[in-house]
């Protein structure tokens, strides 16, 4: 397992380097992020993530929008480390069904860093990730599914950058979604709920 998760790290370090010849924030934070993640994993303990029920959709959808992509994640899909990290409340008794993350690079993954973390977030169709914010600056770029980021829109190929403790949300049309993630700065530290002003 451990060699097709190199081989799948590898990819999605190459889809980061997209930005690369884009002008901007976002080229300057990938080429930091890239510069911070190393090579060679730690062995991980994959989990039965609820979440996972929604893999077929998304998967289905990467196969339509990055095949090469998705012939690499696929066999892997399942077993990787999804979770959920929110505590769970009254208000959002559901979210946890239905969006999640798996990290490759991070604290806790794998890649052991406490610089970058580096992974796949996914969300189930039609769901509501209720505003939050976090120390570490975010970029998120979407491989398939459509999400409004705070009011914008996003297809397949976007790159969304936060900034450190950006309060910021996110909205699943009728596909899941499912795109890469990264932090950098003060990754250990979490998420938490926002109020938006």
């Amino acid at each position: 397992m451990s060699a097709e998760l190199s081989r799948l790290v590898a990819r999605l370090r190459a889809r980061l380097n997209r930005a690369d010849g884009r002008a901007g924030r976002e080229a300057v934070h990938v080429q930091r992020l890239l510069d911070r993640i190393a090579h060679d994993p730690a062995p991980y303990g994959a989990n039965a993530h609820p979440l996972v029920r929604h893999l077929p959709a998304a998967l289905a959808g990467l196969e339509r929008d990055a095949p090469d992509l998705a012939a690499l994640l696929g066999p892997l899909a399942a077993g990787l480390p999804w979770r959920h990290g929110y505590e769970a409340s009254a208000e959002l008794a559901d979210l946890h069904l239905n969006m999640g993350w798996a990290e490759f690079v991070g604290p806790a993954a794998p890649w052991r860093s406490d610089e970058v973390c580096l992974g796949l977030t996914l969300i189930g169709p039609n769901t509501h990730y209720p505003a939050h914010q976090h120390p570490a600056v975010e970029l998120y770029h979407v491989l398939t599914g459509v999400a409004e980021w705070s009011s914008h829109w996003r297809r397949p190929g976007a790159f969304v950058l936060h900034d450190s403790n950006q309060i910021h949300a996110m909205r699943t049309g009728d596909e899941p979604l499912l795109a890469l993630y990264t932090w950098s700065g003060d990754v250990v530290s979490p998420s938490v709920w926002s109020r938006q002003p």
